[in-house]
């Protein structure tokens, strides 16, 4: 049987206080969930280590970067991301964006691969913002067409808040493309311009958010064909209990919605990263399992 690739580091948990409105322990019951289910068991581990700053400074202003690392960000852009910014999470933003790194080089080897984090798309070259201090995925996607490893790469958003970060540091760079599906009335109130942005009303459920992906999928191919790489942000955040959300998905349909995009990279011969994206529960053994189902997924496609 071959095995997953997953990349995890305790430190992606930043040990935030329970209450905190970002749920920063699900990263740990992620890992309790993937090992309850036997996939840690039966994965290949990888753990990274923190990502240089050369690495960071390609998606980001070198400023910023300096200004995390050293943790000196700004009160009014800490106020933007959410949180402050000290030295667990410096240390976790980029301990994140090696991972992603990471989870795309052991993609291109192995044809798929999963970080335990990642998806912080609302990070944009000049500053963080929504939760997200530095942008992974562009950073990894940078960071692997700067070494020559990959040269066209596709970004795959499923998170329930649009990839306005992502879109925008890739707005002039056409051989990126980003794709968001994403509901329309949330979270960026002013939304960016990715390469095709599909905007769903509150309350859509399974079926209708499952067409909608299947004429995504099938429309960034037709206009971005032959990408060495795909990025999956698999947010669990459209589902129907998540608290940040507004859409409809059941656990079913979430596992759907994975397996559709994954197969369909897959069948094409595309290589595909996953990271988390967002997840917001006042269950947090919940948002742990529901993070889980992609790993399953992917598990069942290696």
């Amino acid at each position: 049987m071959t095995r997953l690739p997953i990349v995890h580091h305790p430190d992606y948990d930043a040990r935030f206080s329970p209450v905190h409105r970002f749920p920063m322990g699900k990263y740990t019951l992620l890992m309790k969930a993937l090992t309850e289910r036997g996939i840690v068991e039966r994965a290949s581990l990888h753990r990274p280590g923190p990502a240089p700053a050369a690495w960071l400074g390609l998606a980001h202003q070198r400023g910023y970067v300096d200004r995390v690392v050293n943790q000196s960000v700004p009160r009014e852009i800490e106020r933007m991301i959410g949180f402050e910014v000290n030295e667990r999470v410096a240390r976790r933003s980029a301990l994140a964006c090696a991972g992603t790194v990471l989870t795309g080089r052991l993609a291109l080897e192995e044809g798929l691969a999963c970080n335990t984090a990642g998806g912080s798309h609302h990070a944009r070259r000049e500053h963080g913002a929504g939760f997200c201090v530095f942008n992974d995925v562009a950073v990894a996607a940078e960071v692997l067409r700067a070494g020559g490893e990959a040269r066209r790469i596709l970004i795959v958003d499923v998170d329930v808040h649009q990839g306005d970060g992502t879109a925008m540091i890739f707005a002039d760079e056409p051989n990126v493309f980003t794709l968001s599906i994403h509901g329309a009335k949330n979270y960026p109130l002013i939304k960016a311009k990715s390469d095709l942005d599909i905007d769903l009303p509150d309350g859509t459920e399974d079926e209708a958010y499952l067409e909608h992906l299947d004429d995504g999928l099938k429309r960034a191919i037709h206009f971005f064909p032959q990408p060495d790489l795909a990025f999956y942000l698999a947010g669990v955040d459209p589902h129907e209990e998540d608290r940040l959300g507004r859409l409809s998905l059941t656990d079913e349909g979430l596992a759907r919605r994975d397996r559709m995009a994954l197969t369909f990279l897959r069948e094409r011969g595309i290589p595909v990263a996953c990271v988390l994206g967002g997840g917001y529960s006042r269950n947090m053994e919940s948002l742990g399992r529901r993070h889980a189902i992609v790993f399953g997924v992917a598990e069942e496609l290696v």
